[in-house]
């Protein structure tokens, strides 16, 4: 299963919105195939793992003509990491094939959230006398999927605010200046972090003062969609998040504030234009989830400033915090910090973090917290 869960990696960036999945398959003691999920539309882990078997076989058939080990799929065990499929999809469903090669046994991390699996596969296979193990390193698994847990059981995407602060808690010096508070080295996971996630999203405030280009520089991280806060639609014309429409154009969010003429003119550039919601003269980021869930957002990597992150906050969106932190003091009190805005009004009214690690990268610290208890990561 550790092996499964090590193949289904390599579909980050690939597959979203559909999970990581991998799979492994074991016969008289050794691996004789084994494959992952690896793009969204295409075969999934099982069938991969299956045909990696087959021309194994053939393979070990060709070298060894003498040696009579059996190397067929037939009478094997199957180890992935959630529950095979039962359901016609961009694909046919894995339960059919399995039982089809004469699978002795499967061996299933976590049942699968979608309402068009959960448990029917382990039924349909039991059904056929196929041996089902389920929860084999169970909460490793649901971990590796929680953007797909997340995104089944909630129907809105996956929120992880980034940030990277000074440690006196400064995002940017007095004057505004926030290139670079951290060092190279968290500047790449931060690449990792946007390959993973289906979109970045940040504010119009960001996007004037730093003209950033929000993209993925990794190899598989080029379909990042990238959001922007915009109530009034004041993205500057040349602005780089406006190149290159073609292949991965902007999605600009307002309000009933934005005049359709602005919008028309973006339009044309070959921006997205999506309409939503205000709250308190913003932005209301609840309607917002919901309008990207019904495009197939599974997760949003949330790289705002200070009045952005505060909205995030208070309108309950933020599922997961990333934080950078690098050895030196900026002091100022008029230097911006993570979240700003009003804040709160009252220490009860702080908003509840469980830290799960903290890691040094390079000469800063990363720390990684929950707005949950990572006990209802299956919620």
């Amino acid at each position: 299963m550790k092996r499964a869960l090590e193949l289904a990696e390599n579909g980050v960036g690939k597959v979203n919105p559909n999970p990581l999945v991998g799979a492994v398959i074991v016969k008289d003691g050794r691996i004789i195939g084994d494959g992952w999920h690896e793009e969204y539309g295409q075969a999934h882990a099982e069938v991969n793992a299956i045909h990696n078997a087959e021309v194994n076989a053939i393979n070990h058939a060709e070298r060894n003509a003498t040696d009579n080990a059996d190397a067929s799929v037939e009478g094997s065990t199957v180890y992935v990491n959630l529950e095979p499929c039962c359901h016609h999809g961009k694909t046919p469903p894995c339960t059919e094939l399995l039982i089809s090669k004469g699978v002795k046994r499967v061996v299933i991390g976590t049942l699968d959230p979608n309402p068009l699996v959960a448990g029917r596969g382990v039924k349909r296979l039991r059904e056929a006398g196929i041996e089902v193990t389920i929860g084999v390193m169970e909460q490793e698994c649901r971990k590796s999927n929680e953007v797909f847990f997340h995104h089944m059981q909630k129907q809105r995407p996956f929120v992880v605010l980034k940030a990277a602060m000074s440690l006196d808690g400064k995002i940017a010096a007095p004057s505004g200046e926030s290139k670079w508070i951290t060092g190279e080295e968290a500047r790449r996971d931060v690449q990792q972090l946007r390959k993973r996630y289906s979109a970045i999203m940040t504010g119009i405030g960001t996007v004037i003062k730093d003209d950033p280009a929000l993209t993925c520089r990794l190899e598989g991280g080029g379909n990042l969609q990238r959001i922007i806060l915009d109530s009034s639609l004041r993205i500057p014309p040349e602005s780089r998040v406006l190149a290159d429409p073609r292949e991965n154009p902007a999605m600009l969010v307002c309000t009933e504030r934005a005049s359709p003429e602005k919008a028309k003119r973006l339009e044309d550039m070959g921006a997205k234009v999506l309409y939503c919601g205000s709250r308190n003269g913003y932005i209301d980021l609840t309607d917002l989830m919901e309008k990207l869930n019904s495009l197939s957002v599974d997760s949003i990597l949330l790289e705002g400033g200070a009045k952005v992150n505060d909205s995030a906050f208070a309108q309950g969106i933020v599922d997961k915090m990333i934080l950078y932190i690098a050895p030196k003091i900026i002091g100022g009190e008029n230097s911006k910090t993570v979240v700003g805005g009003t804040g709160i009004t009252s220490l009860s009214q702080a908003y509840p973090l469980i830290i799960e690690s903290m890691e040094q990268i390079g000469p800063d610290m990363k720390i990684t917290a929950y707005r949950k208890r990572k006990d209802e990561w299956n919620v």
